[in-house]
């Protein structure tokens, strides 16, 4: 008599909560098939069948964590603030102050994408999502480089263990909020893709 499949429509969601608690515990060397099912208690088929390839159970894990901080950016009174250099620093302090682990894992899986192209994508839209947000506000132009700067700072943060200065981080986002109040509004074209010779 054939064995009866359990019903288990949840059991991809699971398998990718299971691969975020592995790179969370293990990192990315520590993720496999093998290790995404013993964390989901799932056959290993299960895994394979579901993602094919560990790309593919990445790019899910990414796309799972992505996009955290640009929504908490939307629907917060930041974005409407006067001061938007003290409201952005404040935000990132907020957000740097979180569960650790968290932080550490999504930057994890978004520098992964340095050497796994099919994540690359996916990665660009964690600022293309902060962009979008700010760039009503402050332009497109402005919206970048202001993401730049809070990329690299919570970068820093993270990788020299030195704690996060709001007041240095308002200073520089408004220096860059103050550099040119005429692109502010959204005139300007985006930086071109490409360099370019000059």
């Amino acid at each position: 008599m054939a064995r009866t499949r359990r019903h288990d429509p949840d059991r991809r969601e699971r398998i990718v909560d299971a691969a975020l608690a592995v790179v969370g515990r293990a990192g990315i060397a520590g993720l496999s098939h093998r290790t995404v099912a013993a964390e989901a208690d799932v056959p290993l088929g299960s895994t394979t069948y579901h993602f094919a390839s560990l790309d593919e159970l990445l790019v899910a894990a990414l796309h799972r964590v992505n996009g955290t901080f640009g929504t908490r950016l939307r629907q917060g009174p930041e974005i409407t603030a006067p001061d938007l250099a003290a409201g952005l620093a404040a935000l990132m302090g907020e957000w740097l102050s979180a569960e650790r682990t968290g932080v550490e894992l999504e930057y994890e899986l978004y520098l992964a994408a340095l050497r796994r192209p099919a994540l690359r994508p996916v990665a660009a839209e964690w600022a293309d999502e902060v962009v979008s947000a700010l760039a009503p506000r402050t332009g497109p132009v402005t919206a970048r480089a202001l993401v730049a700067l809070m990329d690299g700072i919570s970068l820093q943060v993270l990788l020299t263990g030195v704690p996060y200065d709001e007041g240095y981080a308002r200073e520089m986002l408004a220096r860059i909020l103050n550099e040119d109040p005429k692109r502010q509004a959204g005139t300007s074209s985006e930086p071109p893709t490409r360099p370019t010779d000059t």
